[in-house]
C-alpha cells in the first residue's frame, strides 16, 4: 500500500507541475484547453485521492501503527506544507490572506473525528457514513435557505436517510456505534466547511490557510492524548501520505478540474468516493463487502443521486 502511495505521489506531482505551468502562462485560453483535455483524468485522480484518505487512515489506525491524534496532527501539518509550497510557487501566493476561523474549526473537527472514527470502522463503511452526513447537512442547509424540493427529490432524500439508518441499525453486521457517531460528526463538520467555502474567491488559498491554522489545534489534541501516543515509521509515512498526497495534492487537482465541470457534475461525481473506498477496502484490506453495506450504499448513493439530479 505504501508503494502504491508513492506512485500516487508521482502522478499527483506531475499534475501539480502541469497546473503550475498554466499559472506561469497566465492565459485563460491555455487554462481552459488544459481543463477540457484533463478534466476526466484529473477528476478521477482527485476522487481516488479523497477515497485514499479513508484507506490510509484505516490501515494506519487498524494496525495500531499510529494513534488517532498523532495521525491528525501529521495529516494537518503535511497538508499545510504541500499546499503552502504550491501557493508560494504561483504568482498570487496566498491571495488576500483573510482567514475564516469558522472554516478552520470545521476542518479541524472533520479531521479529528474522522481519525478517531477509523479506529473501529471499516474503510467503506466510514466513507459511506461520512459522505451521507456531508450531503444531508448540505441538503438541510438548502432547505433552510428556502430551496424547494420536488416530490421525487424528497423521495430520494428519504431513500438516502433510510440507507444510512439501515447501515447503522443494530445487528451482527452493524458498525461500531461510537465509530459511526464520530464519523457522522466528521461528515457534518465537512458539510459546514463546504458551505462556508461556497463564497470564497480563491478556494485553494482558503483551504491552505485552514490547514495551516488547524495544525495548532491538532497538536493540542495530541498533547492531551500524549500518554496514548503510538507511532511507527510506517504509521508516520501513512499519515504524511494522507495529508500531503490524498488531502493536499488531491485538493489542488480537484480545484484545477472544477472549471471544466458543471455544478451538477461536480456534485454527482463525488458519489464515486465511498464506492472507491469500499472497493479499496475489499482489495487492499480484505474487508468484507457485506450485504448490509452493499444495500445501504445503493440506497444512500442512489437517493443522493436522485436529489442532485432533480436540483441540477
Amino acid at each position: 500500500m505504501i508503494d502504491a502511495g508513492w506512485a500516487s505521489v508521482g502522478f499527483l506531482l506531475r499534475g501539480l507541475f502541469a497546473i503550475g505551468h498554466i499559472e506561469e502562462q497566465g492565459g485563460t485560453r491555455v487554462a481552459s484547453e488544459f481543463s477540457a483535455l484533463r478534466a476526466g483524468p484529473m477528476t478521477a485522480a482527485a476522487m481516488t485521492a479523497f477515497a485514499a484518505n479513508s484507506l490510509l487512515c484505516r490501515i494506519a489506525l487498524g494496525a495500531r501503527e499510529i494513534d488517532a491524534a498523532s495521525f491528525t496532527s501529521i495529516r494537518a501539518l503535511s497538508g499545510a506544507v504541500i499546499l503552502s509550497i504550491f501557493l508560494l510557487a504561483r504568482r498570487s501566493g496566498f491571495g488576500d490572506r483573510k482567514t475564516d476561523f469558522r472554516a478552520v474549526a470545521a476542518l479541524f473537527a472533520y479531521m479529528i473525528f474522522f481519525s478517531f472514527a477509523y479506529i473501529t470502522l471499516a474503510a467503506g463503511t466510514g466513507a459511506l457514513i461520512l459522505f451521507g452526513a456531508v450531503q444531508l447537512t448540505m441538503f438541510a442547509a438548502a432547505l433552510r435557505q428556502g430551496e424547494r424540493f420536488s416530490p421525487l427529490a424528497w423521495a430520494g432524500l428519504a431513500l438516502a436517510i433510510g440507507g444510512l439508518v439501515y447501515l447503522v441499525s443494530p445487528g451482527l453486521a452493524a458498525p461500531d456505534p461510537l465509530g459511526a457517531g464520530l464519523m457522522a460528526v466528521a461528515g457534518i463538520a465537512w458539510g459546514f466547511y463546504s458551505l462556508i467555502g461556497r463564497g470564497v474567491t480563491d478556494p485553494l488559498a482558503a483551504t491552505a490557510r485552514s490547514f495551516i491554522f488547524s495544525v495548532p489545534l491538532a497538536l493540542l489534541v495530541s498533547l492531551a492524548f500524549w500518554s496514548e501516543m503510538t507511532m511507527s515509521t510506517r504509521g508516520l509515512i501513512l499519515a504524511v501520505l494522507s495529508g500531503a498526497v490524498a488531502s493536499g495534492c488531491g485538493y489542488v487537482i480537484w480545484y484545477a478540474a472544477l472549471p471544466a465541470l458543471t455544478a451538477g457534475r461536480a456534485a454527482t461525481v463525488q458519489l464515486s468516493v465511498p464506492v472507491i473506498a469500499a472497493i479499496g477496502g475489499v482489495l487492499l484490506l480484505s474487508e468484507e463487502a457485506s450485504q448490509r453495506l452493499v444495500l445501504a450504499s445503493l440506497m444512500t448513493l442512489g437517493g443522493v443521486f436522485i436529489v442532485l439530479s432533480r436540483r441540477s
